[in-house]
Order: C-alpha cells, then structure tokens, then sequence
C-alpha cells in the first residue's frame, strides 16, 4: 500500500523537534548564552601576506650604491655641460657670430654640385653611369638667372657619351591651383661631355611666377634614357632694392657696417653678410633682423665688440656676399628676395681694437637661462654631495667647485 508523503513529512519535522528541544531549553535557562570568544591576537613578527625580508648580500647592496653614485655625477656632469655650454656659446649676440659656428652660409654663392647613379624611369639608378651636375644658384630674385650643367662619367672616371633629349621648366603647383605655364630650356654642348643652360624666368611666361621652378631634364647616356632634376625658388617682385649707400660705424663697442636700403614693401627683413679678415679668411657672419617701414632705411649689420677681442683677425675687415628677403609669415612661399650684394661690398676703416668693448653680451633672456642651468647645476651637485659627503665633487667646466 502506498505511504501517505504529507504524513511522512510531518513524522520527519517531528522528530527534528524533538531532538532539538533539550538544546532550546538549555539556552533558555543560561539566557543568551556566552559571547562568542574573540580570534586569538596575531603572534608576534611577520603576517602571512608581509612581504618578506631577505638580506642583501653586500657585494649586492655595493653595486646598487655605485650605479646610483654612477647616475648622481652623470647628472652633475650633464647640468654642469649645459651651464657652461651655454655660457660660452651666449657671449657673442645672435646677429654677430663667428664663421666657424655657421660653415654652410658663408659661400652662397658658389654653385652647387652634386654626383650620383644616373636615374633612370620606375625609380631605379644606374651604378655604373655616375652624373655629375652644377647648379649656380637655388634662390633667384627678380631679374637674376641660374644655370644648370651636367655631364656623365663611368665607375673609372672616364667621359661617358650624354646627349640631352628634353628640357622643361615649369612652376610647381599643388591641389587645385592652376598649372603654371612651361618653358622648354635649349640646353648645349660645352664641350668635354658637358651640357648646359640658363633659366632667366624674367625673359619667359615664369616671369609672374612665384615659388618653386623645377626643370626636368631628359638625356641619354650609355645607351640608357636617364632624367635629373634642378629647383629653384623665384622671387617675381623685388620687395626693397640696394640704395647704393654703404658706410661703417662704431655702436656700443662693436663695428657696424650700415648699407642703405629703399624699402617698397614694409616688414621684416632678414639680411646676412660674410666679414673676412685681411687675408681673406672668414671671420664672422654677420645679420639684421628687424622690421622696416617703407622709404630710405638703413640695414646695419654688426660685428660684435669682443668677437673683434677674441678672435683677434687681421684688420681691416671686409664685408662681402650679403644677401636678404622680406619675411611673408604664414604665407607659403614665405619670403621675397631682396637683390644680393655679390662679392666684396664694403672694407672697414678700423686699424686697431682701439675702442672696440670685450665685455660679454647681456640681456634679459641670457639671464633667465644662466639662472635656470644654474639652479639645476647647483641642486644636481648638492643630491651627489649629500649621497657621499666625504667624496669631491667632479670639476666643473667654467664654474668653481662649491658645494
């Protein structure tokens, strides 16, 4: 006969009752019974999750105070070469420098000239042809013109046969401006393998154009087609022209050459101009940076009082190769060329350092950067000599040793 399970779930619960009630009645008669008993207190050192101490070994703990002494005088070193760098380099102006900081400006006029495989269509170059080209200008200001030469040799040195097929200047354009006209270059044999060409844009539909001519030239040498190509950037308005006026003078110390100017448009106008002594070594470059108003200005370019004491050049001095433009800020291309001065332009009358200053250039921003290097100099040596107290510092370059 099947078991009632309402009936056999009240037996269960029952029974559960009845075991339990001797314990109901015990806590009943104590009350609420003890307080449960507090976790025993940690035992004294370490707890299961502290990190654990290991000794170092000493040669361990030896090397890791080397490196760190090792990365202080690093840093004393380092600060200390920053402060005295420059000091050195901050004593002479910025418009009046020695030639020797400034190597690729003092020649802007000798052409460029270049060698290389000869190029060829796809982006590939032939090694065994070697071009040689010469070009005797990059930047043209109006009315100025630039030629372009090139020859061919092989890995021996030898004249390798070139014969110029095509020549096309054109201005470059970009996006969606309208292409610039094209002038085809009548590029001729001079003789010993030698192909050359001027470019005038005043003389050719480029004579509006300003910004970046490029001429690609088109040859064959060695049997194979080759390609080079020649840039220039041209300016098609004079924004200032030389008045002619050219005189020197002495200002604060130092030796001005004064060139007269007459500006048609106002603005900044970078101007740069070579200083050689009497025997035709470069001494100094020498630049104007300043704006100018329209009309008859002065451009003064300044050889600094005790660049003249340091360097001590064989006098008199020579001004020769200036050049200029006037800045067009956020305007591509950016500037306007002003005509240069080519070759020798003005001679200075000074025989002597007589009345020249040796004193060290000063301003505001030379003073707040001596300070900063300085400050930074000053702590480096201060963390190395509270690190090891006992140890000298290193010796610095250009300032006594005080800790």
């Amino acid at each position: 006969m099947a078991r009632d399970p309402g009936r056999r779930s009240a037996f269960g619960l029952a029974a559960v009752c009845a075991a339990l009630a001797p314990l109901i009645w015990l806590l009943a008669r104590d009350g609420a019974g003890p307080a449960p008993a507090a976790p025993p207190a940690p035992a004294p050192g370490l707890r299961f999750f502290d990190p654990i101490q290991v000794a170092q070994p000493p040669e361990l703990n030896k090397e890791r105070r080397e490196e760190q002494r090792r990365l202080l005088q690093q840093q004393v070193r380092l600060t200390d070469h920053t402060y005295c760098s420059y000091l050195k380099n901050s004593q002479y102006p910025h418009e009046s420098r020695p030639a020797g900081h400034n190597p690729d400006q003092l020649y802007p006029n000798r052409p460029l000239q270049e060698a290389s495989p000869m190029r060829i269509e796809g982006g590939d170059s032939d090694p065994e042809v070697v071009l040689q080209t010469t070009q005797s200008r990059v930047y043209l200001a109006a009315g100025e013109t630039a030629t372009f030469s090139l020859r061919a040799l092989d890995a021996h040195g030898q004249g390798v046969p070139l014969v110029v097929t095509r020549a096309l200047a054109q201005g470059m354009r970009y996006g969606a401006e309208r292409a610039a006209p094209r002038v085809t270059l009548d590029f001729r044999d001079g003789g010993a393998g030698a192909w050359s060409a001027a470019l005038a844009p005043a003389d050719t539909p480029l004579a509006a154009f300003h910004g970046t001519i490029r001429t690609e030239v088109r040859y064959k040498a060695g049997g194979r087609d080759g390609f080079v190509l020649f840039d220039v950037l041209y300016s098609p308005a004079l924004p200032a022209t030389w008045s002619g006026q050219r005189s020197e003078s002495r200002d604060g110390g130092s030796l001005q050459f004064v060139l007269g100017l007459d500006v048609r448009q106002p603005g900044r106008y970078v101007v740069s101009g070579r200083v050689d002594d009497a025997q035709g070594r470069p001494f100094a470059l020498a630049t104007f940076n300043d704006v100018l108003g329209a009309g008859a200005q002065q451009v003064r370019l300044t050889v600094f009082g005790k660049l003249l004491h340091d360097g001590a050049p064989a006098l008199p001095l020579v001004l020769r190769d200036v050049d200029g433009y006037l800045l067009r800020e956020n305007a591509d291309p950016d500037r306007l060329l002003v005509p240069r001065l080519e070759g020798k332009v003005i001679t200075s009358a000074a025989g002597s350092l007589d009345g020249f200053s040796d004193a060290e250039w000063q301003s505001a921003e030379r003073s707040r950067y001596l300070a900063e290097y300085a400050r930074d100099r000053i702590a480096a040596r201060g963390r190395l000599a509270q690190f090891d107290p006992v140890a000298p510092l290193p010796a610095s370059a250009c300032a006594p040793d005080a800790r």
